[in-house]
């Protein structure tokens, strides 16, 4: 997930006097001030539980599945073995020999792991992300999607996020966890840590992230691969944030921003108007390709290009031609949520164009609130693993759970035009011709639109002919699996890469 609002939060220091003898020797050597900052900070963070496992089940196919939960945590030592921060996760652990085993991240960056955990793939499921979810009345229940019946599942909290967290002073945190190089370079450690402690090197493995997760997951996989001496046997991006580099901005001269959102647009307009299908959006992909891009390269120099895009994507998006044509056919994602939904006085997500909330600023020109989805989904997400993890499974803390951290993305080195997550992509499957690739999107999603998957996908060499990536897209929007009917494809699309 990216992050579009600012969550707040802080950390109190303790501090602690000691009196001294009235009767004294030698005086004890002081301390340097790096070792007395440390002890300040040992002080204001008590230890965290050790791991702790329960026993549960769900119902997947009306019949109970048993597994293990387990909370615990990971450490994270530097370069001279002293522990700098702990990755905590949750396990879920079903019986069986050599089963696979997946690790999912989410995004954010700060985003926490409950996403993937609690909306889509773990045993549990909690609502959220869809019209008519509230954040005071949640329900928590079995996931009929889950896929535990394929896979043992790791959900790993990056440094910063759900209860994981850095023993080291700001500075020295932002160096070792909060930079896109760093971070791929400690999880992917975390993962082959997890494995080895728990004895399963000769697993399949498999690496699962959405939004900037996504971005993560192929480039944990090649870390992996070349750092780690670990084999990953398919990777699994959902909603991925995935070549920013090449994308640009509305501002430059590249046509790919106006591209890569108008099919997810339209896609929003064709579901308002119960005509939304995969031929349907096709069309708005062959144009985008083709005649838009001629348009948009003559530019202004030539009115009747102009007048052409202006025509079709007002046709395309549904909003007021006149609108459109003022803006010159470009509408930019602001425009199209604001407009799209003017005339109810609400306004849509930018995760899901087709979910709204009331607008508390209805006579503003421009959108003065957050985003529906994203105000509405802390809460729940929030509440639901907090309990599941101090009450049900019994990992008491009184550190506060970060599912989406606003002191993660306002630390974060933002290198993505250095980064080559695709690279790596095209690296990790040349490595092993084994390793399979599935990436997924909701139509509707503008956070991460699917035709940005689309258009790298395309641009992959052909590996000897093999379709080594497949891309699936599915009614909803970046958190498409809050849709029963989409997560149960997406499941159906999953036990294909697993052989299932």
């Amino acid at each position: 997930m990216r992050l579009w609002v600012s969550i707040s939060s802080a950390l109190a220091a303790l501090s602690l006097a000691v009196a001294a003898p009235a009767l004294a020797a030698d005086p004890a050597p002081s301390k340097p001030a790096a070792d007395k900052a440390e002890d300040s900070k040992a002080d204001a963070q008590a230890p965290l539980p050790d791991d702790r496992t329960i026993h549960q089940s769900v119902m997947i196919n009306g019949k109970p599945f048993a597994y293990d939960a387990t909370v615990g945590k990971i450490p994270v030592r530097d370069a001279k073995g002293r522990k700098i921060a702990d990755v905590v996760f949750t396990a879920y652990i079903a019986p069986g020999e050599n089963r696979p085993v997946t690790f999912a991240f989410n995004g954010g960056p700060g985003a926490a792991s409950v996403y993937l955990n609690m909306g889509a793939v773990g045993p549990k499921r909690v609502e959220f992300g869809v019209n008519g979810d509230a954040p005071s009345d949640y329900k928590v229940t079995d996931n009929p999607y889950t896929w535990l019946d394929m896979t043992d599942l790791v959900f790993i909290d990056p440094v910063g996020t759900g209860f994981s967290r850095s023993d080291e002073d700001p500075e020295a945190s932002k160096k070792d966890f909060f930079s896109t190089e760093a971070d791929i370079k400690y999880l992917s450690r975390v993962v082959y840590d997890w494995l080895t402690r728990n004895g399963r090197m000769r697993s399949a493995k498999y690496v699962m992230g959405e939004s900037y997760g996504g971005y993560r997951a192929p480039r944990i996989a090649h870390a992996l691969q070349r750092r780690m001496g670990v084999g990953v046997s398919g990777v699994i991006m959902v909603s991925p944030y995935l070549d920013p580099a090449a994308i640009g901005d509305e501002t430059a001269l590249s046509p790919l921003p106006w591209m890569i959102n108008l099919p997810s647009m339209a896609a929003g307009h064709l579901e308002r108007e119960g005509k939304l299908t995969p031929d349907a959006v096709g069309e708005v992909e062959r144009y985008v390709r083709t005649q838009f891009v001629v348009d948009y390269l003559a530019g202004r120099s030539d009115p009747q290009a102009v007048t052409r895009i202006s025509q079709k994507v007002a046709q395309y998006t549904g909003l007021d031609p006149a609108l459109v044509a003022r803006l010159d056919g470009r509408v930019d994602i602001g425009v199209f949520l604001r407009e799209a939904h003017r005339g109810e006085r609400k306004i849509g997500s930018v995760y899901d164009s087709n979910v709204t909330a009331y607008d508390p600023f209805p006579e503003s020109y421009d959108q003065q609130s957050g985003d529906p989805i994203l105000n509405a989904i802390i809460a729940p997400t929030t509440s639901a693993m907090v309990d599941f993890i101090t009450r049900q499974v019994g990992w008491k803390t009184d550190a506060h759970y970060e599912a989406l951290s606003d002191a993660v993305g306002a630390a974060w080195e933002d290198a993505a035009a250095k980064d080559k997550p695709v690279s790596d992509l095209r690296q990790a499957i040349a490595n092993d011709p084994k390793m399979s690739v599935l990436i997924v999107h909701g139509y509707n999603d503008l956070s991460c639109p699917f035709f940005t998957s689309r258009l790298v996908i395309d641009q992959l060499p052909a590996y000897g002919g093999q379709a080594k990536v497949k891309l699936s897209v599915y009614p909803g929007g970046h958190m498409f699996y809050a849709r029963p009917a989409s997560n149960a494809a997406f499941k159906a699309d999953a036990q294909a890469l697993y052989g299932r």
